[in-house]
Parts: C-alpha cells; sequence; structure tokens
C-alpha cells in the first residue's frame, strides 16, 4: 500500500476517534459536596423550583435528589415525590435515624451538567457512585445508589 494513503486513513481514523472521545466524555456531569445543599436539606427547605424523588424505601430512602423542572430526570428507579417541608422532614429524619446505625453521616451535593451548571441537588451518604449522563436537551439520567448502604462511610 501506499505510504500517503496509509499515513491518510490514519489520521483519519485519529480525528474520528478524537471526536467520539469528545463526545462521550463530554455528556458527563458530576455531583459536588456543598455545604449548602446539606444544610437545605437539614432545615426541611423544599425548593419550588425542583421536582424531588427518592430511591430505596419509601420510608427510610438511601437518597434524595431535586432536579430543577426545567430538567427530566429519564430513570424508572428513582420514585417521584410530592414534598412540602414536613414530608422532607420526614424522610429526613427517617435517613439520619438509618444512617446512625452505621455511624454514618448524611451529606448534601450539587449535581451539574457537563458544562457545569446546576441542575439539582442531592442528600445522600458520601462516597457514592453515581453517574450523571446528561442524554440531550435537558434530559439527565442519574443512577439509584446501592440498595444496601450500611458499611458505607
Amino acid at each position: 500500500m501506499d505510504t500517503q494513503l496509509l499515513i491518510g486513513a490514519g489520521l483519519v481514523a485519529a480525528a474520528l476517534l478524537a471526536i467520539i472521545v469528545s463526545r462521550v466524555s463530554g455528556r458527563y456531569g458530576k455531583i459536588r459536596l456543598s455545604q449548602d445543599v446539606t444544610e437545605a436539606y437539614e432545615s426541611f427547605r423544599v425548593n419550588p423550583d425542583q421536582r424531588y424523588y427518592i430511591s430505596g424505601s419509601d420510608v427510610y430512602p438511601n437518597a434524595i435528589i431535586g432536579i430543577d423542572r426545567a430538567w427530566t430526570l429519564e430513570s424508572d428507579l428513582w420514585k417521584g415525590r410530592d414534598l412540602d417541608s414536613s414530608g422532607l422532614k420526614e424522610l429526613v429524619s427517617n435517613m439520619r435515624s438509618k444512617a446512625s446505625e452505621s455511624n454514618a453521616t448524611l451529606n448534601g451535593f450539587t449535581i451539574c451538567d457537563n458544562r457545569g451548571n446546576v441542575i439539582g441537588d442531592l442528600f445522600c451518604l458520601p462516597g457514592l457512585h453515581m453517574p450523571v449522563r446528561i442524554r440531550g436537551a435537558y434530559r439527565v439520567v442519574i443512577d439509584t445508589p446501592p440498595f444496601n448502604l450500611s458499611g458505607q462511610s
């Protein structure tokens, strides 16, 4: 084969690979620890601009997330909840009770899209791996935490 043809094919393959990698890696958001979010959940402040979802038991959830109403959470595992301050208080109190059994601490986190914009928040145990995948304009998939959270710290 001609050397120039091989070099050209290699450059095209490298360019395609670069495009694929940039698209794939650029479509993930981040979850960042936030003292403000922790304080909001511990003060039972419901954000009217968010839809709330829980993971785990309806009474003792493993996690609560609030997603900006402009966004759609694509998941059959998160359960939508209409929360007011008293409903949030009950869930957070139950989560504290569950966490205290394993000497764990609950924390708040911001959920950011692939551009770093805040699209919601999360209240759960630290150290959980929950990928945030952006699926298109204002659509997000967030994995639920593991069902058995004992042993997490």
